[in-house]
């Protein structure tokens, strides 16, 4: 696990990485800047104060969304995934895995609708922990566990629905839960970390991607093969459609 995040950080900024992770970092920032803006201004219109008091929270308030926006990284990055995951998806299979079939794409509209799903769990999930900051201790283990539950689920399961069916993917994250969540707590790591969180949702994907080809290459997968074989015919009939 530790070898396949420390091959999917270093690949990061390698060139074919490049181009995709200036369009991530991007979209990010324009995210959390409008995430900020529209929680500022909510807050402005809404409650009444004296101008000077208005001044202050709005400063304070602003250094405040700043601070944490390391709350506000898992939930967006969770919604970049779903529309850059088939890009960085690829470029890590073709690279690392040559010889072995390629993966397919995500159906746009479902890519879109799985993501802004899971935003809005993530979201929720950071808001508590946010809410927890009062109780020392207990917000950075809300943060790391539920984060560490919930980005490791999402990426895995996008990584593996490229190759097997949204059952299929979601039976063998269960029956691999473990190193599910501990991939899932790396990310969350990275996801905590002001400035590199901004690489979480390349980082996540690629170190997924590694995850996902050495837990289904286990004998005790929980990978069927009779299922895989019925997946890959459903792909190969899928793109023969196309």
């Amino acid at each position: 696990m530790l070898k396949a995040a420390r091959q999917a950080f270093e690949e990061l900024f390698s060139p074919p990485f490049r181009a995709i992770m200036v369009k991530c970092v991007a979209f990010t920032l324009a995210l959390l800047a409008g995430l900020m803006i529209v929680v500022e201004w909510s807050f402005a219109h809404f409650v009444a104060w004296p101008d000077w008091i208005e001044t202050g929270i709005q400063v304070l308030g602003g250094l405040a969304l700043v601070a944490g926006s390391i709350f506000l990284i898992p939930p967006v990055t969770s919604l970049i995934a779903g529309l850059y995951l088939d890009d960085i998806a690829s470029v890590v299979e073709r690279q690392n895995f040559p010889d072995d079939p390629p993966g397919r794409e995500l159906p746009t509209a479902r890519s879109i609708w799985l993501a802004v799903r899971f935003f809005f769990v993530v979201l929720i999930v950071n808001l508590i922990a946010l809410l927890l900051l009062l109780v020392p201790g207990v917000n950075l283990i809300a943060f790391y566990l539920g984060n560490g539950y919930l980005l490791g689920r999402e990426y895995f399961e996008l990584a593996a629905m490229r190759h097997v069916s949204e059952r299929e993917a979601k039976r063998i994250r269960k029956a691999n839960s473990t190193s599910v969540l501990l991939s899932g707590l790396v990310i969350a790591a990275l996801a905590s970390v002001p400035i590199l969180n901004l690489l979480t949702p390349l980082f996540a994907t690629g170190f997924m991607v590694r995850m996902w080809k050495h837990i289904a290459a286990r004998p005790n997968s929980g990978l069927l093969r009779s299922g895989h074989r019925d997946a890959r015919k459903d792909q190969i009939a899928q793109t023969t459609r196309l």
